[in-house]
Parts: structure tokens; C-alpha cells; sequence
């Protein structure tokens, strides 16, 4: 008891609550100043949106492009903060800074020397982010994997699948990066009709088809002009293949060619075109002459 007395009788209690009061007004000041920033940062993301929309971009492909940029500048931003306010704390609370950091920067050396991966994939980061490569919401093919892009951050991007499986890429392994949405997207499509069919007909189906989403309320929003017919694309073994192309807005082509094969599949219907199934010609030797195939009846049985 008497150790604790004199302990607490040798703190100097005036300092500890000046100290103390120091402290309290920097952590208020530090949660303020993250407020303010983080309110001047989020009217500066709807500014990028609106200057993006007036430049013709589509409303999606600048609020991606703003959200992506401006929470990694958030994120930095706020961790600066936080980073300065805990030095100036250990100041006040009579912490040599300056060894602090020395030490940091000596620490810094050592760990970029040792951790050479993970600098790459932070320089890496840095340029996937500053390049616009590729923004959170788009649909990339990475390293051969396809997926949803829900995260990016200065070491890693962050992708599911529409299995609902998450795929974690380091940014310094990414070695081949396919954006699928960006800024616009498109449907290829190859229909195979039978080798009887007029293909002049043909095309003029499919014309109608695709003039029939445009003028559609729902689907005609989500094309680009203009639609292109390529035509007679390949002869396949038993099909004459042809080859088109829909321009549609990001994220929509999946559902264009949907409803373009659904509607695709009643109008051949309807004009009798044939879609072709694989056929196939047996032979029994080269001097062998084709055979005919009759249907026996069967013989009714007895009661």
C-alpha cells in the first residue's frame, strides 16, 4: 500500500491532465478534420460523375470510375491523417519523434528489400488505378478468370465469379487483364441456318428481329447504334454460319442476347428457315452403293 501511495505521490498530476486535455483536443481535431475531408471528398467523387456525364460518358461507367479513384484517395488520405495525429500524440506525451522516424525509414529500406512482391504490387496497383484499367462493378477476365470486380486496392483486386466463388489477385501477378465493360459492350452472335436457305432471306429475318428490339422500350435502351450483319461468315459441316454484331450498353449484352436468340428462334420459325442439326453420311467401303432403310411392320400378335 505504501508503494502505491508513493507512486502516486511522485506523478505529477498537473502535467498528466494538461498531457491528457492535449490529447482529447487532438483526437477531436483529428475526427473533424476526417469528417471535413471526407465530406470535400465525396462532393468532389459527384463532381467527377457530373463532369464524366457532360463528357458523354454513361452515368454507370463515371460513378464507377469516380468511386474506384476517390476510395483509394479516401482511404490514403484518411490513414495520413490518423498516421500524423499519433505522431504529434507521442510528441505530447514527451516521445522523441525523431528516432521514430529514422527508425521508420530504416525499417522502410529493410522491408523493401524483403518484401520486393509486395512493392510491385503496389506499383502495380498504383498504375491499374491511375491508367483506368479497370473500375469496381466491371465485369474482367484476369489471368483467364472471369468475374465481377467488387474491390481495388493498392495490393490487390478482388473479383467473384458467377458462382459466387471470390478470386483475390495480388496486383503484381495480374499478367493478362481483359475488361468486358468498359465503356461499352457487345454481343457476337453466329447463327447457323440449313444449306437450302436463302441467306439474302436470312439476313432480312434477322434485320427485322434486331429492328424489333430497337423500337422495344426495354431493349432498345440498352442498344448502341449501329447494329452490324457481317454475313456469311464460314461453312460449317452442316450449317452456313452468319456472323453479326449488337453494341450494347455495359453489363447488358448477356441479356440482349438472351432475348435476340429467344426472338431469333420465332421469327425462323415462323418464316420456315431451318436451324440446322448435325448430319452425318455412312459409307461401307468406296464401291459400296447406298442402301435402303424400309420400316417393317409388325406382325399382330395373337390375343
Amino acid at each position: 500500500m505504501e508503494i502505491l501511495n508513493s507512486f502516486f505521490e511522485n506523478i505529477d498530476w498537473d502535467s498528466v491532465i494538461s498531457t491528457s486535455i492535449k490529447v482529447a483536443v487532438i483526437l477531436a481535431i483529428t475526427v473533424v478534420a476526417a469528417a471535413v475531408l471526407g465530406s470535400i471528398l465525396r462532393r468532389i467523387e459527384r463532381r467527377l460523375v457530373s463532369r464524366g456525364v457532360k463528357e458523354g460518358e454513361p452515368l454507370s461507367e463515371s460513378r464507377k470510375r469516380a468511386q474506384t479513384v476517390m476510395g483509394l484517395v479516401r482511404q490514403s488520405v484518411i490513414i495520413t491523417l490518423w498516421v500524423i495525429a499519433g505522431l504529434i500524440i507521442l510528441g505530447q506525451a514527451g516521445v522523441q519523434i525523431g528516432p521514430i522516424l529514422a527508425g521508420a525509414g530504416i525499417l522502410g529500406v529493410a522491408l523493401g528489400f524483403g518484401a520486393q512482391s509486395l512493392v510491385k504490387d503496389f506499383l502495380s496497383g498504383f498504375f491499374l488505378i491511375m491508367e483506368n484499367q479497370v473500375r469496381v462493378g466491371d465485369v474482367a477476365r484476369v489471368n483467364g478468370t472471369p468475374g465481377i470486380v467488387e474491390q481495388i486496392t493498392f495490393r490487390v483486386l478482388v473479383m467473384r465469379d458467377l458462382t459466387g466463388e471470390v478470386h483475390i489477385f495480388p496486383n503484381g501477378s495480374i499478367t493478362t487483364l481483359s475488361n468486358l465493360t468498359s465503356e461499352w459492350s457487345a454481343y457476337v452472335f453466329d447463327l447457323g441456318v440449313a444449306y437450302k436457305e436463302n441467306t439474302d432471306q436470312v439476313t432480312e429475318v434477322i434485320w427485322q428481329v434486331i429492328e424489333g428490339m430497337q423500337q422495344d422500350q426495354e431493349f432498345g435502351s440498352y442498344l448502341i447504334p449501329e447494329p452490324e450483319i457481317f454475313g456469311v461468315d464460314a461453312f460449317g459441316d452442316s450449317a452456313v454460319m452468319i456472323k453479326g454484331r449488337l453494341k450494347t450498353k455495359p453489363l447488358r449484352q448477356w441479356r440482349v442476347q438472351r432475348e435476340f436468340l429467344r426472338r431469333i428462334k420465332h421469327a425462323f420459325d415462323e418464316a420456315g428457315i431451318e436451324i440446322p442439326f448435325p448430319h452425318r453420311s455412312v459409307y461401307f467401303g468406296e464401291a459400296s452403293n447406298p442402301f435402303a432403310i424400309t420400316k417393317m411392320e409388325q406382325p399382330e400378335t395373337a390375343a
